[in-house]
């Protein structure tokens, strides 16, 4: 699998692309070390200088605790994430197959993690937010041909999927920002 030509067709025709995935083998360790951890580098990498360097307040170790952050967000955010649509699969008439989920989910946040990038500039942070946006289309778009999700499931099991993740990513995005990076209200003074 040649990185860089997944993360386009991906990005570019996802609905085509995963009709290839779902034929695919690849491990969960063969997916992270070969396609996640090198496309999370990208946001920790960005986050490093940005906030290391070009952020108002910017301090180098500062910007390596962002890094860490975003790093250990997305390797552990995908397996959590992977792990909640297979046990939820189911209950939506899908199959339970959690490397396939976690096919689901590493595929799907690479909008996110390319346009981790512009966390060189931290201001324009909100660009993640739209591309994160369509890597849940892009999510939504993979339930069918990977989790062999019914038609008439698919809307309800990637909403209900959505609600049980937002609860747990903000637990642990909080729990995981006061432990790596501390209060990041302090940067800006005793507020």
């Amino acid at each position: 699998m040649n990185i860089i030509e997944r993360a386009k067709k991906i990005i570019l025709k996802p609905k085509e692309e995963w009709v290839v995935i779902e034929q695919e083998s690849t491990s969960v360790q063969g997916l992270i070390t070969m396609y996640l951890f090198p496309l999370a580098l990208i946001p920790a990498i960005a986050s490093l200088i940005g906030y290391g360097f070009f952020f108002k307040f910017h301090s180098l170790g500062f910007g390596l605790k962002y890094g860490i952050l975003y790093l250990i967000t997305y390797v552990v955010g995908a397996l959590l994430t992977a792990w909640v649509i297979d046990i939820l699969a189911p209950s939506f008439g899908s199959t339970k197959d959690f490397r396939k989920a976690f096919q689901l989910v590493v595929y799907s946040y690479t909008p996110m993690m390319v346009a981790g990038v512009v966390m060189i500039f931290p201001s324009l942070s909100p660009i993640m937010l739209l591309a994160g946006l369509y890597s849940l289309y892009i999510l939504y778009l993979g339930f069918k041909p990977l989790m062999k999700t019914p038609d008439d499931k698919v809307t309800t099991y990637f909403v209900v999927s959505l609600v049980v993740l937002v609860v747990i990513y903000f637990v642990i995005s909080t729990v995981l920002m006061r432990i790596i990076v501390g209060n990041p209200l302090s940067v800006y003074g005793n507020l």
